[in-house]
């Protein structure tokens, strides 16, 4: 089974080429002591048997400087695409987006309104100076990622997809819904979320170790969820270094955690989705389609 691992972090040991600038001023944890260049990152999907991958900036070690990622997506055009964070209250946001995912440049979009070093929710996403941003996302069919957590701001979330319908948006760890608590419960307020055409959801170990130690249960979120969204709607991705083990292991959490679920929805969570999101990935030549990509019983 071929495999696109769709949320991969990257950071350079050239610190004066790619000087660190993380937003909100604070590195997050991972960043100091445990990056991974784009060459490493390449050796450890061959290692794990990944054909390719989507390199999602490194917002808390280089918040809105996408250099990195865009240079190491040009140099291996055929293993990565690029991801860069963005900030759509910028006053130019949407003449620059345009600019920014022009011939060679980014794939996607990141919009980080919370995470390690951002503790609290932002609703800014949602905000009228931010519609100019959605409105051209959608004129150009850019993918947004959205890092944000569910709860705090679902409602603005629900606002963002109604109001922009033609948007693809791909909800970052599915938003960090609550597995550990109740698997039912969690998988019943992710797949209310279906309604929306386009959103998409990316599974990662935030998801899928909560989903191993939930056990039988795990069945009780992920089948509706599966069943709302289509497995066509849901992407792997295995948030390497930010997760700390090997990218072997993340790949087999995912392997174990969804091994029930037919092979097709499996090939779409692995790979299709990635693909039909990036089109760019969709070709694969190169190392990416032949010895980076073992194939997987």
């Amino acid at each position: 089974m071929y495999v696109v691992d769709a949320h991969c972090h990257v950071i350079s040991d050239d610190v004066t080429r790619y000087p660190r600038a993380p937003i909100g001023g604070k590195q997050s944890e991972w960043a100091v002591s445990r990056p991974v260049t784009a060459d490493a990152m390449a050796a450890r999907m061959d290692e794990a048997g990944i054909g390719q991958g989507v390199l999602v900036q490194a917002t808390t070690a280089y918040g809105y400087d996408n250099s990195y990622v865009l240079d190491s997506t040009r140099k291996r055009p055929d293993r990565f695409v690029a991801v860069g964070t963005f900030d759509p209250l910028r006053p130019d946001a949407a003449s620059a987006l345009e600019a920014a995912t022009g011939d060679g440049g980014l794939a996607g979009v990141r919009l980080f309104t919370s995470g390690s070093t951002v503790p609290v929710q932002g609703e800014w996403f949602a905000a009228p100076e931010a519609f100019a941003f959605w409105e051209k996302a959608g004129e150009v069919d850019v993918p947004v990622c959205l890092q944000m957590r569910l709860g705090p701001a679902t409602r603005q979330l629900h606002e963002v997809l109604e109001r922009f319908p033609g948007v693809r948006v791909l909800l970052d760890h599915i938003g960090y819904p609550d597995i550990a608590a109740s698997p039912a419960d969690a998988g019943c307020t992710v797949a209310e979320l279906a309604r929306h055409p386009g959103l998409y959801l990316k599974l990662t170990h935030r998801n899928l170790e909560r989903l191993r130690d939930a056990g039988k249960e795990a069945a009780a979120f992920l089948e509706p969820v599966v069943e709302a969204f289509g497995a066509g709607r849901i992407a792997w991705g295995s948030n390497l270094p930010a997760a700390e083990q090997s990218l072997p292991e993340l790949l087999r959490l995912a392997e174990e955690v969804l091994a029930d679920l037919p092979e097709q929805s499996r090939e779409e969570i692995f790979a299709g989705t990635a693909q039909r999101l990036y089109p760019d990935l969709a070709q694969p030549t190169g190392p990416a389609a032949s010895g980076a990509a073992r194939s997987r019983t």
